[in-house]
């Protein structure tokens, strides 16, 4: 499976500025099977949402950074995966929700989605924002995801990997890769260069880690976007500090392979 990241330079509340550099992006790396924006890639992160000159912004840009994420997704045949910050009518409240959107299927949507769990509350984004609660993983073309957001990359218990055991009695990992989605900043870019190739050990898996460049108002992102192998080895990484994509293989049968010989998962507590 070839999987593209999106390493953007998100521009403010602009979500057509953002929508045509992911175009551009994508256009650029054709037949991928999987393309990985940031998080909250058509708006920045935005911790206030409900103020009253943000949240129809907000609703806006939702709506038409989800609308052209499924657009996309039908016309090239791919998934896109990547997170937004959205109002849940049917709830009233305020989500990071990170959609992962297939091609619809005989009529029917294939759009799935994870509620960020692990809310930043150091800058404010659990005071506006309602967590998720379970973890989330999304199958596509017999690659089983795990989709996560950001801080949740602090949390190894969250995140971790376990058996599941078929009607046949067969038992396999709940998924293959985990998908990080992120607005992590420079000041703090060591820990995430330490802790994505540690989740991908631990949990025998790929680990993909899409971040963001630029400025916004609280932080400077220089990036770091990278995907590793299970054995904690960088398969791929843009540059740093500009905006850029990277693609790579992931390979299922070298996974399985590799499970089926160091069967680490088994011995789990």
């Amino acid at each position: 499976m070839k999987i593209t990241l999106l390493q953007m330079d998100i521009a403010w509340m602009d979500v057509d500025a953002n929508i045509q550099f992911a175009e551009r992006a994508i256009l650029d790396a054709p037949t991928s099977d999987l393309y990985v924006l940031p998080e909250m890639w058509s708006t920045g992160f935005v911790t206030n949402p409900s103020d009253t000159s943000i949240r129809p912004l907000v609703l806006e840009n939702s709506v038409k950074a989800l609308s052209w994420m499924k657009e996309t997704a039908n016309r090239l045949r791919s998934a896109i995966a990547g997170s937004l910050a959205f109002y849940d009518m049917q709830t009233s409240t305020y989500r990071n929700r990170f959609f992962f959107v297939k091609p619809d299927v005989e009529g029917s949507s294939s759009t799935e989605y994870y509620d960020k769990r692990h809310l930043f509350t150091y800058g404010g984004e659990d005071k506006q924002y309602e967590a998720g609660i379970s973890k989330v993983v999304v199958e596509w073309r017999g690659v089983r995801f795990l989709l996560q957001v950001c801080y949740d990359l602090r949390f190894p218990k969250f995140c971790r990997n376990e058996l599941i055991t078929d009607e046949s009695g067969i038992s396999s990992p709940l998924y293959d890769c985990i998908l990080y989605v992120a607005s992590w900043p420079e000041t703090r870019i060591a820990v995430w260069r330490t802790l994505l190739p540690a989740r991908a050990i631990e949990n025998q898996c790929y680990v993909c880690g899409v971040n963001r460049v630029g400025t916004d108002a609280s932080c400077t992102y220089t990036g770091a976007t990278l995907a590793v192998d299970p054995y904690g080895r960088c398969l791929a990484k843009t540059d740093d500090a500009i905006p850029s994509t990277v693609s790579f293989e992931l390979d299922l049968p070298k996974l399985q392979s590799f499970r089926r010989k160091f069967p680490v998962l088994n011995d789990m507590d």
